[in-house]
């Protein structure tokens, strides 16, 4: 009995001399549940291992170390903590990865501009008796004439003008080149009188069709009044 008792002891002062378990907690949590293996570093390891390559643990978990271990030597689950992804271990710490700054989202494009309005191309023509304009025979425009052409000009506000044609007619008395001539000085009076109130003059055009183009009978009174007129046309494009 004494003999069994001495070999016994000196068996576990063998082991004890080659291989000694954790004397501590392992630096940092989680330990390594019994029920994981720890797979040792190859071809070296300072721990204690089975024949699989798996570290030999005490009923406590701990670790066997064999004689020559050394910090550096120390592993996951071991001496080490056991990091859970996304968590590495960086200086014997699990360390868990910088959070991922997401970059703002791009900012909403600027609504595109709605497109300026397409410019309206606008023709009016307005008949004027001539009577009402000028004396007979005559081509010196009268206060009614002018304030005729003053309302004309006022109606152009908001007009991009192109031109103006004013085009004088006459009645069928007298000769045919005289009334001519008369219905050019006309147009060119209700053009001078244009220019005055600032209408640019290579914007005026003027025209004399002298007793050509009648609208009425020359044969009455009230016929030939119709034919003595002046028609002014206005071209341009306005904005809607």
């Amino acid at each position: 009995m004494n003999k069994l008792a001495t070999f016994v002891l000196a068996a576990s002062a063998a082991i004890a001399g080659s291989a000694f378990a954790q004397s501590s907690a392992p630096t940092a949590p989680p330990y390594a549940p019994l029920t994981t293996d720890i797979k040792a570093n190859s071809p070296y390891s300072a721990y204690v291992q089975d024949a699989r390559g798996i570290i030999v643990r005490n009923p406590f978990g701990l670790c066997w170390r064999t004689g020559y271990w050394t910090p550096a030597d120390a592993v996951p689950g071991c001496d080490l903590p056991l990091c859970v992804a996304p968590e590495t271990l960086v200086d014997g710490k699990c360390v868990a990865p910088a959070p991922v700054v997401m970059a703002p989202p791009p900012a909403a494009p600027a609504p595109a501009p709605a497109p300026a309005p397409a410019p309206v191309v606008t023709s009016e023509k307005v008949s004027y008796s001539a009577d009402a304009f000028f004396d007979f025979d005559k081509s010196v425009l009268k206060p009614a004439g002018k304030a005729s052409l003053d309302d004309l000009t006022s109606k152009l506000q908001g007009i991009n003008l192109e031109v103006i044609i004013a085009v004088g007619h006459t009645d069928s008395i007298g000769t045919d080149a005289y009334n001519q001539k008369l219905s050019i000085r006309r147009a060119e009076a209700v053009k001078a009188y244009l220019q005055s109130k600032g209408i640019e003059a290579n914007r005026v055009y003027t025209e004399g069709k002298g007793e050509k183009q009648p609208v009425a009978d020359n044969k009455s009174t009230a016929g030939r009044a119709k034919n003595r007129r002046v028609e002014i046309e206005v071209v341009g494009t306005r904005t809607k």
